[in-house]
């Protein structure tokens, strides 16, 4: 850390979330600490984001960037690449975060100066902001690619991650509009050091129009990305490791697959995951489980 009140650039791509963003905007005001730059890149809004980002352009702060419409991974990258402080943060425009999220985050660079990136747990809420329950995902510190093989558990918008990262690896897939951000975070892990603040620091909006809530083409969009992956770093991991990951999410998504009924693809996903790995009870699990379910 250059020094003891570093800037602090927070990215928040938006694209029709005039209801929500006032929402975000405030809860960055609203941080203990300060020292901080708000870019909002609007990915082409047609709602009347324009008119209501006047109430909040008298902050020097804070800039407003509108561009036409080319997708998130755009403009998260256009908001990279317009940012001028020593870390970088992101907050999609339909989220929030807890008060003390940029104090907490820049304490733990203090306390743990080897990390690069670190990051927190997620209050969930729903359309109307209200709690509806809290993320306890297993999440992990320090080299973190064999447990990211397993699933995603980066909370994207808890992060806090050293600009110099996107200077050494690039920004986001610009092509991937359903799991840019999993993409991002497993080339990280390859080369740098994670960090997990076990506190509650940001709030998660759970809504219907997400591309993140259609978890059948996440899970698509994941098995592209876990191949791709390994085919691009086949030295990430050992061989062990690769296998014991790659069984895990099989068997994640073979679960899946079980609760809506969809019994074919769940046992070739089983399958998989026992050709994979065949060491530990969850294809068992699974497969019995499947059984009983048909």
């Amino acid at each position: 850390m250059s020094n003891e009140n570093p800037l602090v650039s927070i990215i928040t791509p938006t694209f029709n979330r005039s209801d929500y963003l006032p929402e975000a905007i405030d809860s960055v005001l609203g941080q203990t600490y300060q020292n901080f730059e708000l870019v909002i890149i609007d990915d082409g809004s047609t709602d009347g984001t324009k008119a209501l980002m006047n109430a909040y352009l008298e902050d020097q702060r804070i800039r407003y960037i509108y561009q036409s419409n080319q997708g998130q991974s755009v403009a998260r990258n256009k908001g990279i690449a317009e940012s001028n402080g020593e870390f970088i943060c992101f907050l999609d425009s339909d989220n929030a975060w807890c008060p003390n999220k940029l104090d907490r985050s820049i304490m733990e660079f203090r306390n743990f100066p080897e990390a690069d990136i670190v990051y927190g747990d997620i209050i969930l809420i729903d359309e109307k902001s209200v709690e509806i329950g809290k993320s306890n995902m297993k999440r992990h510190s320090g080299k973190i690619t064999f447990h990211l093989l397993k699933d995603n558990f980066i909370s994207m918008n808890t992060t806090m991650t050293r600009k110099k990262c996107f200077d050494e690896l690039g920004c986001f897939n610009e092509s991937d509009r359903i799991a840019e951000d999993y993409e991002l975070w497993l080339r990280f892990s390859t080369r740098f050091e994670f960090r997990y603040i076990p506190e509650f620091l940001g709030y998660y909006r759970i809504m219907e129009d997400q591309i993140s809530s259609d978890k059948k083409q996440r899970f698509l969009g994941n098995e592209r990305l876990l191949l791709d992956f390994i085919a691009q770093y086949p030295d990430a991991v050992t061989s062990k490791q690769r296998r014991r990951g790659l069984s895990h999410f099989y068997i994640r998504k073979a679960r899946y697959e079980i609760s809506i009924k969809s019994f074919r693809g769940a046992f070739s996903d089983i399958t998989k995951g026992i050709k994979y790995y065949p060491w530990w009870q969850g294809p068992w699990r699974a497969l019995a489980k499947l059984l009983v379910g048909r």
